[in-house]
């Protein structure tokens, strides 16, 4: 009875300080909007980035001129871009062009002959871009020569029965009888693509407000020593390991509330999939608040002072965020630095929480994280307790 009533008393103390809502709620939820609209892109069109290649067209009434220009302008490998051929060459010298294609005029005429022209391309095939865009170009050459060529052998005449045969053997290109399908396997240890923007950010920033709102959880001890209230508890019947657990259920009960509004705001709001397996995201929950009340706990038998209280919570946050992975995945760091990430209780968190999200893991992925975050809360807890019984 002594823990419950110590308890609610310091939860009472907690939600009095108008922080705990900015800490725990207003500043989690506005920063993982933020993160995931950051690195997701959104809201700005997708660039493009085929090969930017000028084009000339000196021969624009011809058909076959045409033709080459539409079947280059549907390539996925270069994008035309049209201007004088000056400006172009100019572009190209600066390298802001990968190439330049110059159509001459009578192209088209010259192609239905005997006799036909040569396309200049100027391109500097020394540059992985340059030796591209020249090679895309070759290939559309190529089939324009073969499509000519075939219409030119079944009607020799010329006139219509040429273009509509010019125009079957350039549509056969675009449906060939045989097309490959290749699909890219990625392994496990690599960066997994998700369609949600927030599966990275949500968690990550719940986590990491969670380190930071314990600045009020440490104040409350804090105060307590520093207006003796402390003192004068001591003289009554609650020991100390009552006084202990009263201000860890009361950390704990707060931080539980602070992650099931989330976990509830990214489900709905976010259209995050917390509940898709309820096991696992509750018993990475748990354990996840056990470690970070375990830690304010420490910091706040550690602080002296309200201005340690805020170093404390304050370096706590920033440095287990950043190692944690909170901010940017570990799998886009190095092995090093994942290794070392991983001596953080955040990364362990944060891993159990994408195992969920990103992966669709169940219970049997949460197991290893949640064992981790429960010994650190007892680490923590025990340095707590083992601090507050030396004073």
């Amino acid at each position: 009875m002594s823990i419950l009533i110590l308890a609610q008393k310091n939860l009472t103390q907690m939600f009095r300080d108008r922080k705990v809502f900015l800490f725990l709620l207003i500043m989690p939820i506005a920063f993982t909007l933020m993160f995931g609209f950051a690195f997701s892109g959104s809201g700005s069109a997708s660039a493009d980035s085929r090969l930017p290649v000028g084009l000339v067209n000196n021969d624009g009434e011809s058909m076959l001129s045409s033709e080459l220009v539409q079947s280059l302008d549907s390539s996925t490998v270069i994008r035309l871009v049209s201007d004088d051929e000056a400006a172009l060459q100019d572009q190209l010298a600066k390298k802001e062009l990968s190439a330049v294609l110059v159509i001459p005029a009578g192209f088209g005429d010259a192609l239905e002959s005997e006799n036909p022209q040569t396309l200049t391309v100027w391109a500097d095939t020394s540059l992985s871009d340059g030796y591209s865009a020249k090679n895309e170009i070759d290939v559309y050459v190529s089939r324009l020569n073969n499509a000519a060529g075939t219409a030119k052998v079944l009607a020799p005449q010329g006139g219509t029965a040429f273009n509509e045969v010019l125009s079957d053997a350039l549509e056969a290109w675009q449906t060939p009888p045989v097309s490959i399908n290749a699909s890219t396997a990625v392994a496990s240890d690599q960066v997994e693509e998700s369609e949600n923007k927030f599966n990275h950010s949500s968690p990550g920033m719940m986590l990491q407000f969670a380190v930071a709102g314990l600045l009020t959880c440490a104040m409350v001890v804090v105060t307590e020593r520093k207006t003796r209230c402390l003192q004068r508890l001591l003289t009554t019947s609650t020991n100390r390991v009552q006084i202990l657990f009263g201000h860890y259920l009361a950390i704990f009960s707060m931080l539980l509330i602070q992650f099931f509004i989330l976990l509830i705001f990214g489900d709905l709001v976010l259209k995050l999939n917390y509940f898709s397996q309820p096991l696992a995201t509750l018993l990475i929950t748990i354990t996840s608040a056990l470690c970070i009340s375990a830690l304010g706990l420490l910091i706040g038998v550690l602080a002296k002072a309200e201005e340690q209280a805020i170093s404390f919570s304050l370096i706590c946050m920033f440095v287990l965020s950043g190692l944690g992975g909170a901010w940017v995945p570990l799998e886009y760091t190095g092995k090093t630095f994942q290794t070392i990430g991983h001596i953080t209780p955040i990364a362990w968190a944060m891993d159990g929480f994408k195992n969920i999200l990103s992966r669709g893991l169940g219970l049997e992925a949460a197991w290893l994280p949640a064992l981790a975050l429960l010994g650190y809360a007892v680490l923590f807890f025990a340095l707590a307790g083992w601090k507050f019984k030396s004073e």
